[in-house]
C-alpha cells in the first residue's frame, strides 16, 4: 500500500520481429526467448497473449531488401506494413500497435539514414521516414516510433501525418538514444548492423553527455512528440531520471537487447532467479520515472504474474 513505485500491465510494451513469408518462428540464438515471426505465426501469438494481458506491442521489420536510397521502408509490402495491416484487420482497437521508424533495416550500409546517415544526408533520410511513418499510418497503426535520431524528424514526421487526416496516430520519439553497446543482439534480430568499420556514434548520442539529453528531449517535445524515450534503461537510470523532471511529456524506457540476453544468460547459469532480478530492473526504470517500460520480459512478466 505504502510502496512508491507500484508496477502494472498497462506500463508493458512488448517488441516483435517481423519478416515475410508463412510458417516461420525463429529463435534469435543471441536473445533466448525471442523470435522472427511471420504474421501467420504472430497473429496467434498475439491472440493468446491478448488472454494475459499483453495488449501493447512495437513492430520491427525484417528480412527487407537493401538498397543506398532505402526504397523498401516505404513498400506497402514489406513485413511492418503486411503486419500492422494483418493485426489490426484482426484485432482492431484490441491490440495497441506501435511501428519502428527507421531506415537501418532497408540501407545496404546499415545506417538510420541514407549516405551514412551523414550531415548533408539528414534532410533526405528524414523525408523518407516520414512517408514511412505515413505509410504505417495508412495500414492501421496507432503510434509511430522514429528510431533513427535524425534532426528534426519529429516534426516532419507530426505535419506529414496532421497534413493527411492521421491527427489522431502518437509519436514515441527515441529523445535521447545513446551509441551504446548494449544493443549487439538486436542488430542480429534485425539484420541491421551497420558495414564494417562503421559506427552510428555521429549521430546517435555520447554516452558521457547528460545534458544532450534534456536538450534533445526538449527539442522533440517541441516538435510535437507525445512521448519520449531514454535508450538503453539500464546503464541510463540517471537520463531518465533527468528527463522526467525537465519535461511533462510521459517517459518511455527500452530495456534493450544486451540488457534482457544478459539476465536470460545469467539466470540459465544460476547466478540469480530470474523473476527477482526481471522484477527489479522494472521497477528501478519506474522508479527513475518510465511509465512506459519496453522491454523483452514483457510476455514472461505477464504469463507467469511476475508483478507484485
Amino acid at each position: 500500500m505504502v510502496a512508491e513505485v507500484q508496477l502494472n500491465n498497462n506500463m508493458f510494451v512488448q517488441p516483435y520481429f517481423v519478416k515475410l513469408g508463412s510458417n516461420k518462428c525463429n529463435e534469435i540464438d543471441m536473445m533466448p526467448g525471442v523470435f522472427q515471426w511471420s504474421i501467420d505465426k504472430l497473429l496467434p501469438e498475439i491472440e493468446s497473449n491478448l488472454k494475459i494481458g499483453l495488449n501493447k506491442i512495437l513492430l520491427f521489420g525484417v528480412d527487407n531488401v537493401k538498397d543506398a536510397n532505402a526504397s523498401s521502408a516505404n513498400n506497402e509490402n514489406n513485413a511492418i506494413a503486411e503486419s500492422i495491416k494483418e493485426i489490426k484487420q484482426q484485432f482492431g482497437k484490441d491490440i495497441f500497435v506501435i511501428s519502428d521508424v527507421c531506415l537501418c533495416a532497408h540501407t545496404t550500409d546499415g545506417h538510420c539514414g541514407t549516405e551514412g546517415a551523414n550531415i548533408t544526408s539528414n534532410h533526405a533520410s528524414v523525408e523518407i521516414l516520414a512517408d514511412m511513418a505515413l505509410m504505417h499510418a495508412q495500414m492501421g497503426v496507432d503510434m509511430v516510433s522514429p528510431s533513427d535520431m535524425m534532426d528534426g524528424r519529429v516534426m516532419v514526421i507530426r505535419e506529414k501525418l496532421n497534413d493527411n487526416a492521421f491527427e489522431g496516430v502518437s509519436i514515441m520519439s527515441y529523445s535521447a538514444k545513446y551509441a551504446s553497446a548494449y544493443y549487439g543482439p538486436f542488430r542480429e534480430a534485425a539484420n541491421s548492423a551497420p558495414t564494417e568499420g562503421s559506427n552510428r556514434k555521429h549521430y546517435q548520442m555520447d554516452i558521457r553527455n547528460k545534458q544532450e539529453a534534456i536538450k534533445e528531449t526538449l527539442l522533440d517535445e517541441a516538435e510535437g512528440a507525445d512521448i519520449v524515450m531514454v535508450k538503453p534503461a539500464l546503464a541510463f537510470l540517471d537520463i531518465i531520471q533527468t528527463v522526467k523532471e525537465n519535461t511533462f511529456l510521459p517517459i518511455a524506457c527500452y530495456n534493450v537487447s544486451g540488457e534482457y540476453s544478459m539476465v536470460k544468460f545469467g539466470a540459465n547459469k544460476g547466478l540469480f532467479k530470474e523473476s527477482e532480478i526481471v522484477i527489479e530492473n522494472m521497477t528501478s526504470f519506474a522508479r527513475a520515472g518510465a511509465s512506459v517500460i519496453i522491454s523483452y520480459h514483457t510476455k514472461d512478466i505477464l504469463q507467469n504474474n511476475w508483478l507484485p
